[in-house]
């Protein structure tokens, strides 16, 4: 599958290695500009690109910036994707901490994926928001194995979330349907299941705890 990673930080960088070790075409950008992910590429075979050409051609592109980067994105940067590409918003509002202040989530009630929805005018699934990076290295298990984690996994598009719960579980990880991305306030940081490492009937339980009350750490 040709997959295309915007944002080669902890996750995006993670994604990278574990996605070509599993056979994918991965093309992989930062804001920095291709030249600066030559260590990365030779490490794993990805093909470094800038950020507008990170989709070109991808069936699953992953967005994997700070949120407050993702207005910068360019205007178009999904328009050579594949048809019913899937996009992987791995996004978390920090506004204290990285972000600053974003009033249509803080006070148009949006969740930080429809946020981002909007502002790349294409549906998301949001996953890998509550992963730590490492475990996307040292933690995958063959299904069925008893002690596989679970990561939630939320989207309005049923067959991009099909797609990406597919990619998951090829990745080595369970996953548990979280809904919409109305509902994606269930995963966001300080909710129960924000850096669970369990599986799927523990995640199941988390998403059921999860308060819609944004915490007070994770607002501006």
């Amino acid at each position: 599958m040709k997959i295309g990673i915007i944002g080669a930080g902890n996750i995006g960088g993670n994604l990278t290695r574990r996605l070509t070790a599993l056979g994918h075409d991965v093309s992989v950008a930062n804001s920095r500009g291709p030249e600066t992910l030559k260590d990365l590429a030779q490490e794993t075979g990805a093909t470094p690109v800038r950020a507008e050409e990170a989709a070109e051609g991808a069936e699953v592109v992953v967005v994997t910036v700070p949120l407050k980067a993702v207005p910068g994105l360019s205007a178009g940067l999904l328009d050579g994707a594949a048809e019913g590409v899937a996009v992987i918003d791995t996004n978390n509002y920090y506004p204290k901490q990285r972000d600053g202040r974003i009033d249509a989530i803080e006070d148009g009630g949006l969740t930080e994926s429809r946020w981002v929805e909007q502002h790349l005018g294409h549906p998301v699934i949001k996953a890998f928001n509550g992963t730590y990076a490492q475990d996307i290295l040292d933690r995958p298990l063959p299904a069925g194995h008893p002690d596989r984690m679970a990561l939630p996994v939320a989207g309005d598009d049923e067959a991009a979330k099909a797609k990406v719960r597919a990619l998951i579980d090829e990745l080595g990880f369970d996953t548990v349907d979280a809904g919409g991305i109305d509902d994606s306030w269930r995963q966001q940081p300080d909710t129960p299941v924000y850096g669970l490492r369990a599986g799927v009937d523990a995640v199941r339980k988390a998403l059921r705890e999860a308060s819609p009350q944004r915490p007070a750490d994770f607002r501006y």
